[in-house]
């Protein structure tokens, strides 16, 4: 187990990587906390969580709305959690957003923490301390900032993610890569999926190198001012297409990346999309999405990242390096309008 506590402005978060389950109990009084886990993680591995409290989560993102945040709230009431309670989420994004939002408002805050169980949930979406749910097809619409205590991985728990869920979390990856890591962005060029499944040290690092990108950039704009705008690469167009389309996560993000790889030979002059498209694909994941463009530029113009007429758009000077870039939605509108046709 590697121990690593990262600092952030009023709060703290201690990684615990390469760990597992068992070890909670080193760090957490079992009396005191309650976990909210993941029904398929739950299903899968049940006779981890024996000894513990637990709140099962349906599995997806449609779960990830007001109703479900209410049923959780009643449930804590009935196991009498107080003020002195710890929540405890298990699972992907959605347990750990859900977890964490929950955990911000319940008795006007109370501790909490993530066991995450996918590479997405790992290197992405326990981070940063982003807890939120959606509001129809708008993505993240309602939440909070507040980070957890505790984040801890258990490798263990990837032995059962559906190949999916695997392509979901290297989107993320992906997305890292090309924003701050142009060593990584190659690594990923020379291995493969399979590899990084079969060889459990190599992706251990992987993960925790990742998880360190995203935590060292959110200490150093933990509010989203700056730099912490750069991880949304490939979320505008990506969040306004996966509740429309129904689409997973990394799917989405994966077909958003490849419109701000087009945007940005407009923008920045960017002449590397097509070695990012080639590892979005060598990855599983999909590099088109057929679309209505005046559907998603109506999503686009609720994001939170839009401000008056100007959308932040995030986009690449070269692998490794990108920036933000105010836009006009109208001339987001005229791209995404032109592009819809090819």
């Amino acid at each position: 187990m590697n121990i690593k506590k990262v600092n952030f402005n009023t709060s703290s978060t201690t990684f615990y990587f390469a760990a597992g389950i068992a070890h909670l109990k080193e760090f957490v009084d079992v009396q005191h906390a309650v976990m909210l886990v993941d029904e398929q993680v739950f299903n899968q591995h049940a006779k981890r969580f024996k000894g513990w409290k637990t709140i099962i989560l349906k599995s997806g993102e449609q779960y990830k709305k007001q109703s479900t945040v209410d049923a959780i709230i009643k449930q804590l009431i009935e196991l009498g959690a107080d003020r002195k309670t710890i929540l405890i989420g298990v699972g992907g994004g959605v347990a750990t957003d859900v977890t964490g939002y929950i955990a911000s408002i319940y008795m006007r805050g109370i501790k909490f923490g993530f066991i995450p169980a996918t590479i997405l949930g790992m290197v992405d979406a326990s981070i940063g301390g982003k807890n939120g749910i959606d509001v129809g097809v708008y993505k993240n619409m309602v939440g909070t900032i507040n980070q957890p205590s505790f984040i801890l991985h258990d490798l263990a728990l990837l032995n059962t993610l559906p190949e999916i869920e695997w392509q979901n979390g290297f989107a993320e990856i992906i997305k890292h890569a090309c924003i701050k890591d142009a060593v990584m962005f190659r690594e990923l060029e020379a291995n493969s999926l399979k590899k990084y499944q079969s060889k459990k040290t190599l992706l251990c690092d992987l993960i925790q190198r990742n998880a360190l990108i995203k935590t060292n950039v959110v200490i150093k704009d933990e509010f989203e001012t700056g730099d912490r705008k750069l991880l949304n690469f490939g979320h505008t167009f990506g969040h306004a297409i996966e509740n429309t389309y129904k689409l997973s996560h990394g799917y989405a993000v994966a077909v958003g990346m490849v419109m701000a790889c087009m945007i940005s030979e407009a923008y920045q002059g960017f002449k590397d999309t097509n070695r990012v498209v080639e590892l979005i694909k060598k990855y599983g994941l999909p590099v088109h999405q057929s679309y209505n463009a005046k559907k998603v530029i109506d999503v686009m113009k609720a994001d939170k990242k839009k401000v008056k007429d100007v959308i932040s758009y995030v986009l690449l000077q070269k692998i490794g390096k990108a920036v933000v870039e105010p836009i006009a939605i109208s001339e987001v509108e005229n791209i995404i309008t032109q592009l819809e046709a090819k």
